[in-house]
């Protein structure tokens, strides 16, 4: 697999990473064993950029990550997050915290679940709206400056903030949702993460499996699944979000690939500072999702693409109005 540089301080990645969330939260069920094997044969695919954070699960995803990579930590570029706290008594309780006694505990929670001395792109989750961002991010230099992270990241940070940041350190990533059906960093972000030589690192790069064309209806979603109160999956939002899947499945038949593989290949046509994380805990979706790496879009294919799924072609905002709040600050 090719690979693509983030930023511009020296973190070189698979051009197709995998995110792990879904290994161990949000999506019903869990299989750690056809997780473990996922993640094995993703090394195996060529894949070498993991995405975690420790309030996945909480803290299982990271663990599940720790067992999956003991004899095979010097083959990946391993990214988790900090800043969103949950009560593993009371998980459905979240707050959010940026202050620099706790941005150091937090990593020195992460590396012992992970089982490893350094963490290669350390971000923060969400901004704290009561940290000033350089005290969160002067805590962060100084884990980098002790051999504990390489590099620095952002989640969902708003342009002032990632300014504010990139001049206490160099940021190298920005990770946000960026898809056919979320067009949002292209107004801005995108060009900045550009000015600044900062990579964007695309998270949910298929809807969180709504472009996959895999869901006709939300009966399809097993009933502890976390997008069954996703506004996008809502009543009239669903059916209107699926006339747009059925537009690029009719796409991607003329194409000769999955819906999902040429959602994929949109994104990494955006340009080679950009990774997307497409997330499954199953290897068939695993090998369908690299396989968009072989997809070549011309000018035409784009420009299809570009009518079939305009900027705010979407049906719902991507996430309900509390956790809405705590984007682009």
């Amino acid at each position: 697999m090719d690979t693509r540089a983030l930023g511009k301080q020296g973190l070189t990645v698979s051009e197709i990473g995998l995110g792990c969330m879904g290994m161990s939260e949000f999506y019903g069920g869990r299989d750690d064993a056809e997780s473990l094997a996922t993640i094995h044969r993703a090394l195996d695919l060529g894949v070498t950029f993991l995405d975690t954070a420790d309030m996945y699960g909480p803290h299982r995803n990271e663990e599940l990550l720790g067992r999956a990579l003991q004899g095979r930590r010097d083959r990946v570029a391993l990214a988790t997050k900090f800043g969103i706290v949950r009560d593993p008594q009371n998980p459905g309780v979240r707050g959010i915290n940026g202050k620099p006694d706790y941005v150091r505990a937090a990593c020195d929670g992460s590396l012992r679940r992970l089982k490893t001395d350094v963490i290669d792109l350390y971000y923060q989750h969400r901004v704290d709206p009561d940290t000033p961002i350089e005290e969160t991010v002067g805590a962060m230099a100084q884990l980098v400056q002790a051999g504990k992270v390489r590099f620095l990241g952002l989640s969902e940070a708003g342009p002032a903030t990632i300014r504010r940041a990139h001049a206490v350190h160099p940021i190298t990533a920005l990770q946000s949702e960026y898809s056919l059906w979320t067009r949002d960093p292209g107004e801005e972000i995108l060009p900045l993460c550009h000015k600044l030589g900062i990579g964007l690192v695309a998270y949910s790069p298929l809807g969180r499996g709504f472009l996959t064309g895999r869901f006709g209806t939300l009966e399809d979603l097993p009933d502890d699944d976390y997008r069954r109160h996703s506004p996008r999956f809502q009543a009239g939002n669903f059916q209107r979000n699926l006339d747009l899947v059925r537009r690029i499945e009719r796409l991607a038949a003329q194409k000769g690939c999955a819906p999902s593989q040429l959602a994929l290949a949109w994104v990494l046509a955006q340009g080679r500072d950009l990774v997307p994380i497409p997330g499954t805990k199953k290897r068939r979706y695993l090998e369908e999702n690299v396989g968009a790496t072989k997809i070549a879009l011309t000018a035409e294919d784009l420009k299809q693409i570009a009518q079939a799924a305009p900027p705010g072609a979407a049906a719902g905002p991507r996430y309900p109005e509390r956790a809405m709040q705590h984007v682009g600050r």
